[in-house]
Order: C-alpha cells, then structure tokens, then sequence
C-alpha cells in the first residue's frame, strides 16, 4: 500500500495544514508523493525528470512558513525555470541548456513553502494542446489512457489528475493551462496578461499571450497559490492591475448578481459536440439557478482574425528562440519537430510589418472584448470543442502544417481567443461525458478582473462539486 492513504483527499493548502498541526511532517508529504510517482508515473509519462533529492533538500534545509509549507509540487519543464536543473522545453534542441538561477515564479512558489521535486512533460516549446514530444514520448489522460491529457501542460495535468501532487505548474499561451484542465478533470485558471511575471528571463511571452500559472483540484488553491506568485518584476514592460484585495478572499465571497453573457459560437466556426453543449446549458442553468442574469450573446469580435494573429505571433516567436541557443547553436532537421520547423520558417520568411499588424489586430480584439464586457460581468463558453482525442491526433510531426493547427483549434476552439486579449479565463470541470470523461465550461472576466472569476468559480464548485470525482488509477 502507498503511505498516507489520505493524502489524495486533500488540496494543497489542506495539506499544508496538515504539516501545520504537526498531524504528518513535510518528508512523509514527499514520501508520498514519490511513492505515487513510481507507481504511477509509469501508466502516465507526466514526470520527466525527477529531483527527489532537490526536494530532500529543501526540506532538511528548512522550509518557509507559507500557505503551502511541505506541499509536493511539479514544474512544467518549460515557462519557470529552476536554476542548474535543466530545461528542455520538451526539444532535443535545448535538452541540454541549464539556467542559472530560478525564475522569480519559482522563487515566489519556493517562499510559499512548496518542496519541488520533479519536472512535467511538454511539447515541444509548448506549441501544442497534446503533449507528445519525440524527446519523452507522450503523457496519457489518467482517464482514459488512450487519450491525450492535454497540453501543452500535459504533463503536469496528468500528474494531478492521477493524484501524485494536489497541484502543479503549468503556462497558458494558446490554451495550455485550461485545456489540459479540461481533458483531466481539473481547476484551470489562466491569470490576466502579465498577472505573473516572467522575470528574469523574458519581459513577455509570445507579445503577452503566454501567462504562467498552475493546474489544481480546487478553487482555492489555484486562488492561494496567485496569491503566492502574482506581482511585476524587476523592469517588466508592463503590469496587471492591482487586485483589491487577497484572491483567496474571493472563494466564498458572494459574487452578487452577475450580468453571464454565454455563446457556444466559437471564432473559428468549430462545431461543438453535443456532449459538451449539454453540460454547458446545464452549468447556464446552474448559474441562473444561483440567481445570475443568463443571456446569450456573442461577442462582435473579428472573428477571422483570431487564429492568424495566433500563429503569426507564434511563428515570430519560434524563430526567435531558435536563433537563442545560449551556446549559439544552429538547429538541424533533426533537432526540432515537423510543426515547429514549420512555425519558424514561417517566423523567418514574414515581414516585421507582417508581426506588428497582428500585434495591432491583437490589440484591437483587446478592445472589443473590453467594450463587450461594458454590458456583461462574464462571458461562459465551453471548455472544449470535443473531447479529449486519441494520441498521435494532433502528433507535431504531421507533415501539413495547417492541417495540424485545423486540428488544434477544433479540439479547442474558445481558448486562444483570450490569449489574444489578455483576459483572465478559467476551465472547470462541471460535467461528465456518457463514458466518464470529464466535460468543461470556460469562464472569462474583463481584463485584471479574477476576483469575479474565483467568486463565481467558487460558487459552481459548490453547485456543481467535482472533487470527488478521480479516475480508477487513483487511490479510492
């Protein structure tokens, strides 16, 4: 039997207390979790490199007293660096690029007491919404592991949904963060643009599309741990703005009566399937049960803009670290995948003029959406377009590049569209397919506002509760 049984019924900060009433000491935390890794990590290929001595060492040399003192935790192997541990960024490419000290993310995470001993699977350079790199093989949905996990924190959605940590990190440029949520089962919240900082490595992520956060079982870890991370660095270009008060102190605050624009239209015209289009007018119900004012509505965006915004600014920002090998290394054919070579030939072979019209379109859907948010407090959408697909579906090495991102953003159609707008967005798993898959919706609030989102959240959680559900490899 693993040690603690228990430990699976409990969030991060439930843990955390744990260690705090002296109920259980932080290495039997660690313990446990190392022994639901080498259980289980072999089904599911989340964790890449495991540092169960880093952790150890942590421990023996004190912990912070913080809300997640002696709480296992993951970080994706790509976004938050941890300094002289490497970083692959799921590329042969830079599979051996060390950085040299830890991000301020990670600093931050490590000052909430959390004991970091391992690193989660990603595509390469998290350009996609599975994770299936040619350097680690895939990780499988602990639901059902045929499928993806999604991605491009895949591995670390898969760690959490299979009950080896409470949480884990995870960076949202194009979805990354809430649809692997979605596939798993989990709270995925995507904080506002520059709500965490990437200091020191980068100013922004992809022109501000990507933002780094977590994947967690619960509202109010996702909650606490931006309480932990949130706030500019040392010469960022820009800020979010400040929130009113703790984000905790949102879960199980009343919201009051909220203005719920809901649309099942998604920008690029993707059919949604019937299974998540009936739990997404049943969480409209839900809501409007709590006693919320539900319309439909459909934001006036340029909605042919959308994905080509997306894959301009990507491409730009692939051949650009392609060209940011810190040995000053050149790629060959066979040091990155089919769909990112393809990416940066694309980045190579555009104009600048070409990047900064789709930074003036990126700013412009900013806009409407901040104009569409005049009349409404929150937009919900679904979560995904389909369930989770087989692995090798959306496989980075196809040979048609468009063909690949048609795949992508049918799977999640509703999800780049707030990268693109910097707004706060967040996937909860409020449903359950005919085969026990887990169904989500999307919530999304005006740009700098998660207070809204963790008060509503909080409230479907407690509607619509969800954690108890677990897939069969995890403990009972």
């Amino acid at each position: 039997m693993e040690p603690f049984p228990e430990y699976e019924d409990h969030d991060a900060l439930g843990l955390a207390e744990l260690v705090r009433k002296k109920e259980i000491t932080e290495t039997e935390l660690l313990d446990a979790a190392i022994a639901r890794t080498e259980a289980r990590n072999p089904a599911v290929n989340a964790i890449v490199n495991k540092l169960y001595d880093y952790g150890r060492e942590a421990i023996a040399a004190g912990l912070p007293d913080g809300p997640f003192t002696g709480v296992p935790y993951l970080l994706k192997d790509i976004g938050g660096a941890l300094g002289g541990v490497t970083q692959t960024r799921g590329s042969r490419f830079f599979a051996d690029v060390v950085p040299p000290e830890d991000s301020v993310i990670v600093k931050r995470g490590k000052q909430s007491g959390l004991v970091i001993f391992g690193k989660t699977n990603t595509p390469e350079f998290g350009l996609s919404l599975t994770c299936e790199p040619q350097l680690f093989g895939p990780s499988h949905n602990p639901w059902d592991l045929e499928r993806t996990p999604g991605g491009s924190s895949g591995g670390s959605s898969a760690a959490v949904a299979a009950r080896i940590v409470p949480m884990a990190s995870g960076g949202d440029g194009f979805g990354s963060i809430r649809a692997p949520a979605a596939c798993c089962g989990l709270v995925g919240l995507k904080p506002s643009r520059a709500r965490n900082t990437q200091d020191p490595y980068s100013g922004e992520g992809n022109a501000g599309q990507t933002t780094e956060h977590a994947l967690t079982r619960t509202v109010r870890d996702s909650a606490a741990l931006l309480d932990a991370t949130a706030g500019a660095g040392s010469g960022d270009p820009y800020v979010a703005p400040p929130p009113a008060g703790p984000f905790l102190s949102e879960v199980g605050a009343d919201p009051g009566k909220l203005r719920i624009a809901m649309t099942s239209r998604a920008p690029n015209g993707a059919p949604v399937a019937s299974e998540i289009l009936d739990v997404f007018k049943d969480t409209a119900k839900a809501l409007a049960d709590l006693g919320h004012d539900i319309e439909e509505a459909d934001p006036d965006i340029d909605r042919e803009s959308v994905i080509p915004i997306f894959r301009t600014v990507s491409a730009g920002n692939v051949a650009a670290t392609l060209r940011g090998h810190p040995d000053g290394k050149e790629p060959g054919p066979e040091d990155v995948e089919r769909v990112t070579a393809a990416a940066a030939k694309m980045g190579e072979e555009m104009s600048g003029g070409d990047y900064v019209r789709a930074i003036q379109a990126q700013h412009s859907l900013g806009r409407q959406m901040a104009a569409f948010h005049g009349n409404y407090d929150v937009l919900l959408t679904p979560g995904l377009g389909m369930l989770p697909p087989k692995l090798g579906w959306m496989d980075m090495m196809l040979d048609d590049a468009d063909e690949y991102w048609d795949r992508v953003f049918t799977f999640s159609p509703f999800t780049v569209w707030f990268n693109i707008t910097g707004q706060p967005g967040i996937t909860l798993p409020t449903g359950v397919s005919e085969t026990g898959l887990p169904i989500s919706v999307q919530l999304v609030a005006p740009y700098g506002d998660e207070a809204t989102l963790l008060r509503l959240a909080a409230q479907l959680e407690v509607a619509r509760p969800w954690a108890d559900r677990r897939p069969a490899m995890a403990g009972d």
